[in-house]
């Protein structure tokens, strides 16, 4: 995660500086259809590592680019909608691939098998690229990466955003813990089955959000999506029945279509064109580093201390996010 932190803040100036933003999103893109690709072939634990840090350097090279792309494509009073139709379609996607994986590892499929399966689609969904534009055509040769750039109120909500991030530590803790209270094939079948119960409320809920930021604002959007988070963690810290899995993984579900796509819509706002692509790159940069300590955080508390601690971390460092959000100006940047 660390490499494409970095990656994500250098593609974002890049694509000012080029003055284009489709040829870092398609390259990003196929490298990641490549790592995916070439890891059923991994036999040691290095060729994992080296094949999933190409996977995600793909992700780092496009995301600032791609987002910018999605800014640029609306105006502002619709660009949650823009934000909440790109999260509702990837996130489909999420949750079609959940199923399509359960089925045939429930066919008797290999795990090998099934990650070829997901290579050639990823090396499939290039094609598409074909048929889409982008509206950004202002090169800027002055573009220079530094926070002075940016506008009190944005160097302001990263801090925020970071502070967030924080306690919001990977998935996985989420998967497992659900997966600690099966045994046997259910621990394996209902963890996934929760997690597609996850994606399916974010799928749904992502762009009525986004149109709904639209017309009261991120920050409140934002500011109820973190103080949920803190709810849900708190839940996860002492549930201990599948009803309370179910009701849990639906409110997570629910936190993300409020915080994702507002988060990088509320960065486009409070960025100025020339600039939003290193915006951008500069708000995933520093999430990306924030969420690399925020699970080495969250996994040592686990060792140390159990479950119960880390979920309380997470849920304690979204309360302040919240509170620190509602503290803020707001300053409207077109």
């Amino acid at each position: 995660d660390g490499l494409p932190s970095l990656l994500k803040v250098l593609a974002g100036c890049w694509s000012d500086r080029l003055g284009k933003r489709k040829p870092l999103v398609v390259a990003g893109y196929a490298l990641s259809a490549l790592g995916k690709l070439f890891l059923p072939a991994a036999t040691a634990w290095q060729h994992v590592f080296l094949l999933k840090t190409l996977e995600r350097s793909g992700k780092g090279v496009r995301s600032a680019p791609r987002d910018a792309m999605i800014s640029e494509s609306a105006d502002k009073s619709n660009r949650g909608r823009g934000f909440g139709l790109h999260r509702a379609m990837d996130t489909t996607g999420a949750v079609i691939g959940s199923i399509l994986a359960y089925l045939l590892w429930q066919g008797g499929m290999s795990y090998t098998s099934i990650f070829m399966v997901a290579g050639v689609l990823s090396v499939v969904a290039l094609f598409p690229f074909r048929w889409v534009k982008e509206s950004f055509k202002a090169p800027n040769c002055e573009v220079r990466l530094k926070l002075s750039s940016l506008s009190k109120e944005l160097r302001r909500f990263l801090f925020i955003a970071c502070l967030f991030a924080l306690g919001n530590f990977s998935y996985m803790f989420f998967i497992l813990r659900a997966q600690g209270l099966f045994s046997g094939a259910e621990a394996v079948a209902a963890p996934l089955l929760l997690y597609v119960l996850f994606n399916l409320v974010y799928a749904a809920l992502a762009m009525p959000i986004g149109i709904w930021s639209d017309r009261v604002g991120r920050k409140r959007v934002l500011a109820l999506g973190y103080a949920l988070f803190a709810l849900t963690a708190l839940g996860f810290a002492f549930v201990t029945s599948l009803a309370g899995l179910i009701a849990l993984f639906a409110l997570y579900g629910l936190v993300y279509a409020l915080v994702d796509g507002s988060e990088r819509a509320y960065v486009s706002d409070l960025s100025p064109g020339g600039l939003r692509g290193s915006s951008l790159g500069l708000y995933y940069g520093a999430i990306g580093a924030t969420a690399v300590l925020s699970s080495l955080t969250a996994g040592a508390l686990w060792a140390w201390w159990g479950a119960e601690a880390t979920f309380l971390f997470g849920a304690g460092a979204a309360a302040l996010a919240a509170m620190a959000l509602q503290g803020m100006k707001r300053m409207e940047v077109s």
